[in-house]
């Protein structure tokens, strides 16, 4: 049989049909079909796995934290508690004191109303003294330069106890009956930053200290200019005590040109007072006695004038004769208000220092002493010669005899 003759086969159409009516009746895909989806799909996660942990984390609920709050020890929740009970008794201390004030009021205007009907007072003294104005204090024409240029010898927390030492000086020059102008030198750096950030710029108000940023050299010629004119301040003091008898003397004392010089333990020259028109300069620096003579050195080289307080001709001290920058300047204002150096050291100097004056009957031990070796030496060279002359003379008594 020829094939062209040969029938075609038959297509099945009953499978076909249906597949497509299924397809028409149910589009949803089967749970099968959508895991296998879910399977293959890159980067999905499978349906099954979401339902499950959207499952298990409870509606409504938050979630806990990670890491449980740290638990107090008992000191930290009596420190707690009593902290509370302060807060909470503020506006009670407020009226208190409220109460406090108006009751010591009245009681000074009970007393001045006493007063006055007597005849004594006539008007009630203030409650407190001024707070702002000029200090009570005698300017005088001295001058005290503190030389900052040091802050890559000290650490951070000495640059600190430098930063204290300074302000105690401001406190207590302003505070003293006679009081010197103050200055710093090479104003800047670390220092600087402290007192503009943490100490907020309070140095700006402080009257009578300038704040330089030149080398001492230049400033302690700057200074010469603070004590002229009126308010360059006057003669007082122990400044005074020498001119007291003649007016004259005074006056040209006050117009004299004082001297520069820089305050070192290390010198050999002892300071035995102080000169009006003078300016004093003391090295800031706080190193533990790392950098021995460094303030000393650096005078030397800029040829300035050196001199140490006169520690050793009124205290014996066990310990370095060196001082911090505020007791050196409170020992120059104990001076200038008594005339006394021993009174200044000991007023000043802490006992951990084991300062002891030297009184007048230890000189005069001394002196004693002295003169007691003195005297023994004169009498050992009167003997030997007594006993030299005696032998002079027995031999003259031996060759007058002659041969027996």
């Amino acid at each position: 049989m020829d094939p062209k003759e040969r029938p075609a086969k038959l297509r099945k159409l009953e499978h076909t049909q249906e597949t497509e009516d299924t397809n028409m009746t149910d589009p949803t895909p089967t749970a099968g079909q959508v895991e296998a989806q879910n399977d293959n799909a890159p980067g999905t996660q499978p349906l099954r796995k979401l339902e499950k942990e959207q499952t298990d984390v409870p509606q409504g609920e938050p979630e806990e934290p990670d890491e449980a709050a740290p638990k107090l020890s008992k000191n930290q929740l009596k420190k707690q508690r009593r902290w509370e009970r302060w807060e909470s008794g503020r506006e009670d201390r407020k009226v208190k004191r409220k109460e406090k004030i108006k009751a010591r009021k009245e009681r000074r205007r009970a007393e001045w109303e006493e007063h006055r009907a007597e005849g004594s007072i006539s008007q009630p003294p203030p409650l407190r003294a001024p707070r702002r104005g000029d200090p009570p204090g005698v300017q005088v024409p001295i001058t005290v330069i503190f030389d900052c240029n040091f802050e890559e010898y000290m650490h951070d927390h000495e640059l600190k106890s430098l930063g204290l030492q300074i302000t105690r000086s401001y406190s207590d020059n302003r505070k003293a009956p006679f009081r010197f102008h103050l200055g710093i030198s090479s104003w800047g750096g670390k220092m600087k930053e402290r007192f503009d950030g943490i100490l907020a710029k309070q140095y700006t108000s402080w009257k009578g200290f300038q704040f330089c940023e030149e080398d001492f050299v230049k400033t302690s010629e700057m200074s010469k200019e603070w004590m002229k004119g009126p308010q360059g301040g006057k003669i007082a003091g122990a400044l005074a005590k020498d001119s007291a008898e003649h007016s004259t003397a005074k006056d040209e004392k006050a117009d004299e040109e004082g001297e520069i010089v820089y305050l070192s333990a290390e010198s050999d020259n002892t300071l035995e007072r102080l000169k009006p028109n003078s300016t004093y300069i003391i090295g800031g620096l706080v190193d533990k006695n790392r950098h021995k003579g460094l303030c000393y050195k650096r005078a030397l080289d800029s040829g300035m004038k050196t001199a140490k307080l006169p520690i050793g001709e009124f205290l014996q001290m066990d310990s370095r004769k060196v001082l911090v920058t505020n007791h050196v300047l409170e020992i120059m204002l104990k001076w200038l208000e008594h005339d006394d150096w021993g009174k200044a050291f000991i007023q000043v100097l802490p006992k951990r220092k084991g300062g002891v004056l030297k009184t007048e009957e230890e000189k005069g031990e001394e002196g004693t002493s002295d003169g007691e070796e003195e005297a023994a030496v004169e009498e050992a060279g009167d003997a030997q010669s007594m006993t030299a002359a005696v032998e002079a003379v027995c031999a003259e008594g031996d060759s007058d005899q002659g041969p027996t």
